[in-house]
């Protein structure tokens, strides 16, 4: 087989173009908690995660939150390719700050819930999900 001039252009731009693509990296807990809370601390007391140890099917995980006193919740999950999950936000009418829900993870990875208080402070928590089947085609 015989390289060609234009062969060598081809693939020493397809390894230019390959460094210069940043790698898909899984977000760490920290940095995406600080992201929820424009880098202001978050306790850990406050707000109550309610998630299997072990889900079967990663397609449907069940989920829970409660954090009395807040205005808004955020659930993430750090494996996955768009880490934002959903959002609850708290009016003055409502009976409760807790929401339950079923969400979708692409394997084992850790689900956290970021709660933003009426007195603006946060609070966070996270948990460990093994998933045994993936659910975003993991």
């Amino acid at each position: 087989m015989e390289v060609t001039r234009r062969d060598t252009m081809a693939i020493g731009g397809a390894a230019v173009i390959s460094t210069l693509i940043p790698s898909i990296s899984v977000a760490s807990t920290n940095d995406l908690i600080l992201g929820v809370t424009g880098g202001a601390d978050a306790a850990t007391s406050g707000i109550d995660l309610t998630a299997p140890e072990i889900a079967e099917n990663g397609n449907t995980v069940p989920i829970s939150v409660d954090a009395p006193g807040a205005v808004a919740v955020t659930i993430l999950a750090a494996g996955n390719p768009l880490p934002g999950v959903a959002t609850f936000n708290f009016g003055d009418g409502a009976g409760s700050q807790s929401a339950t829900t079923r969400i979708r993870l692409a394997g084992t990875q850790d689900v956290i819930a970021v709660a933003k208080m009426a007195d603006g402070s946060f609070a966070a928590v996270s948990k460990t999900v093994k998933v045994t089947i993936g659910g975003c085609g993991g």
